[in-house]
């Protein structure tokens, strides 16, 4: 077996032991459990998400790229040009507000929030200069549109692999609609998001748990959105409340009406999915593939945008990976390609699920293509 080939479990333990560091010294520096050190360099434990492989990197000081695989440095990810102007944008403490009215801002809300839907993220990210001052500019009359603006922003810079910056703009969103519970519940569905990028998933846990609290019947997609997140947060971090948190989500999509002012996405396709990602964090890939046979079948899965099917999908070639299958790990990594090609060439997260697949012998053709495209191989 190449250094190449080697599961990635076994590169964090041999970088661990070449730290001269125990399981317990590296559990306590990564704010884990040494059970979940253990599991994680056996391989039991998928170690699949980009965030937490470079938190990983970060204590044994060394490249993420190292602990993929990749000798080289990294190559063009495709990531959209932009990002520095939204990070100026949320970096700026002036007066200077845009000029819009608030009817003139709420359309450019809605495209923004379209766009972001039909994951067209390089054009999001060159409105959002723009959409931000706009927004600020409105915040007496309409703060509902600037947490709205942020909320676009945080969505986004998530799937850039920026979590920590989309964690500022969830925050700034939380801040915007403090004292109305609602808003500050849509709010909170951001936070939780970016948290759980972070690989912070007991804190968004308690984020969304708190929030879904204050929002209680006074909005059920709000509550409903919230529940989700916090039913992901808990199968992150081994919380056994997560399918009980998922189950109450069913309840309402059952009579949640399409109406849904705050844009949490929330519905039947959108619990489905999530009963299936909740399965494969927990570990539990056979009963996720079992129920993704399911979801797909329904029409509630068609009804959710080319975003939200597209990112699913992505985590479904995860848990085809977890079970030993290439083959349908890359089935689903290219049909995620073909609905939303952004989502899987632009985010750090697709990137490392499609190193893993090219790495088999024979590595699927059409996955070798992606691989390509991303710029993993040469």
């Amino acid at each position: 077996m190449t250094s190449a080939d080697e599961p990635i479990g076994r590169r964090v333990a041999r970088w661990r032991a070449r730290r001269r560091m125990t399981q317990q010294m590296f559990a306590d520096r990564l704010g884990r459990s040494k059970s979940w050190v253990d599991k994680t360099e056996q391989g039991v434990r998928p170690l699949d998400r980009y965030p937490v492989i470079q938190e990983i990197a970060r204590v044994l000081r060394v490249d993420p790229l190292v602990l993929l695989g990749e000798r080289r440095p990294p190559p063009s990810t495709g990531q959209p040009d932009g990002v520095d102007g939204v990070r100026a944008a949320l970096a700026r403490y002036d007066d200077h507000c845009g000029t819009a009215s608030v009817a003139e801002t709420g359309r450019h809300v809605a495209h923004a929030w379209l766009t972001y839907q039909h994951a067209h993220y390089a054009q999001v990210v060159r409105l959002l200069p723009r959409l931000l001052p706009a927004a600020q500019g409105v915040r007496a009359q309409a703060p509902g549109l600037l947490v709205q603006a942020y909320r676009i922003t945080s969505s986004v810079l998530v799937k850039l692999g920026e979590a920590d910056l989309g964690w500022l703009a969830a925050d700034r969103a939380a801040g915007v609609a403090s004292g109305d519970a609602v808003l500050a519940g849509a709010a909170a569905v951001s936070v939780g998001q970016a948290l759980r990028a972070l690989g912070r998933d007991r804190l968004a846990l308690v984020a969304t748990l708190a929030a879904a609290r204050r929002v209680g019947s006074a909005s059920e997609p709000v509550h409903g959105a919230l529940l989700l997140q916090a039913g992901l947060a808990a199968a992150g971090c081994g919380d056994t409340r997560s399918e009980e948190l998922i189950g109450r989500a069913v309840d309402l999509a059952a009579r949640v009406a399409a109406d849904d002012p705050h844009r949490t996405g929330f519905g039947p396709g959108a619990v489905e999915a999530a009963r299936v990602v909740a399965a494969i964090e927990r570990g539990d890939a056979g009963q996720a593939l079992r129920r993704h046979e399911q979801t797909v079948r329904r029409e509630a899965w068609r009804r959710l945008p080319a975003e939200h099917r597209a990112a699913y999908l992505v985590d479904v070639a995860r848990a085809y990976l977890q079970v030993g299958d290439l083959p349908g790990a890359g089935r689903a990594l290219v049909e995620a390609d073909a609905v939303a090609p952004a989502e899987v060439r632009c985010r750090p997260l697709a990137r490392t699920v499609i190193a893993e697949v090219a790495r088999g012998h024979p590595a699927p053709a059409d996955v070798a293509r992606l691989a390509t495209l991303v710029g993993l191989t040469r």
